[in-house]
């Protein structure tokens, strides 16, 4: 028996088919959003969007653009960019990122979503300036998609599907279902930077804005390890502001507090990129320096010097009040870190060396760099 099929039939079934395919592909959607909604930091959120992602949609690649808008976010995509390219090196060009932080091509996905809707097409319907910015030496994929995210209203990065079939993603295809990601992608970053930022809160002094001793330990910890790897010196300041105890009880506590702030704004100006600051405890601060003793107090020198130059008044910070003299001393301590060494106890030493120092700055005559080394 022969099954005669008519053409409202087939259109039926077509249209049944396309159907199921949609809720097919709305499912897995859904699994890849609750995947990022469940994101707890940056690198998990990274791994649903350009490892999970592409596999289950048979896509070519996925790649991530975050500019500037919300610098704590940058930061983070900057971060993993770095880290990601620097294992790409050490795997001889192997697993290259899909994180992308370049003006470039931020400038040229937002000529293409120029409306704040999804761009979709081939490269070859851009402009080679455009092309270039978006895929640089990468392969050119067959069709792409184009998703415009944004975070409070404000244009935050872009969201780059690629597809090796040159039909997957073509101009006047319905986006309401890409349009729904992007939200939801656009939404997870800022849970994840909103995460990001309660984290750093608890390892941040609030008065100073400095990292505080939790946030300096490791550290400590860190450099250490880093510094007997590759066998180079770290230095350590320890900084105490002289006389604070005076000049709360003289003047209170929020000139007190005003002092404080003032001291660690300068000496982290005086810090150098790679060093790490940090308010240590009441009025003093420590610093770990990459390098010997004898930058360590050049560093000590040009910290104590700039202190000196504060302009701290006695009243609400307006001109019209007495200036209150603002010095520290500063204790230096270094010591070149060897392969197979006790990294915790030097790092100790490190710390105790320096405290010990800054006490004899104080002995000294204050307001001056010290260090037991004779």
């Amino acid at each position: 028996m022969s099954t005669t099929h008519t053409p409202q039939s087939i259109r039926l079934r077509a249209l049944v088919d396309t159907v199921q395919r949609n809720e097919r592909t709305l499912r897995r959607f859904q699994d890849v959003e609750l995947q990022l909604i469940r994101a707890q930091d940056f690198p998990s959120l990274c791994r649903v969007l350009l490892d999970y992602l592409p596999r289950e949609f048979g896509l070519e690649r996925v790649t991530l653009w975050l500019n500037d808008t919300l610098p704590l976010l940058h930061e983070l995509a900057l971060r993993h960019a770095s880290n990601a390219n620097r294992r790409s090196n050490e795997n001889n060009g192997m697993a290259a990122s899909s994180l992308k932080t370049s003006r470039e091509m931020g400038d040229a996905a937002a000529r293409l979503c120029s409306q704040g809707r999804p761009w979709l097409g081939t490269p070859g319907a851009m402009d080679d300036a455009t092309t270039n910015a978006c895929f640089g030496s990468d392969p050119r994929p067959a069709s792409i998609a184009l998703l415009p995210l944004a975070t409070n209203g404000q244009p935050s990065g872009y969201l780059c599907l690629a597809s090796d079939n040159e039909s997957r993603f073509a101009p006047g295809m319905a986006t309401d279902m890409l349009e729904r990601f992007a939200v939801i992608v656009a939404a997870s970053l800022d849970n994840v930077a909103h995460r990001e930022q309660l984290e750093r809160l608890g390892a941040t002094d609030a008065l100073t804005g400095l990292p505080n001793r939790r946030y300096f330990d490791e550290r400590l910890r860190e450099e250490t390890t880093r510094a007997s790897r590759y066998r180079l010196p770290l230095g350590c300041l320890f900084i105490d502001i002289d006389g604070f105890k005076p000049i709360n009880d003289a003047h209170g506590h929020a000139v007190g507090d005003r002092a404080l702030a003032m001291v660690g704004a300068c000496l982290r100006k005086q810090t150098r990129l790679g060093d790490t600051i940090a308010r240590y405890g009441g009025e003093e601060f420590a610093v770990l320096l990459q390098g010997d003793l004898k930058d360590s107090l050049v560093v000590a020198e040009r910290m104590r010097a700039a202190v000196a130059q504060l302009d701290l008044r006695d009243n609400d910070g307006t001109d019209d009040g007495a200036r209150i003299p603002l010095t520290v001393s500063i204790g230096v301590s270094a010591h070149a870190m060897q392969q197979g060494a006790d990294l915790d106890g030097l790092g100790r030493t490190l710390v105790d060396e320096a405290d010990r120092a800054m006490y004899k700055a104080k002995s000294d005559g204050r307001n001056r760099v010290a260090t037991l080394v004779v």
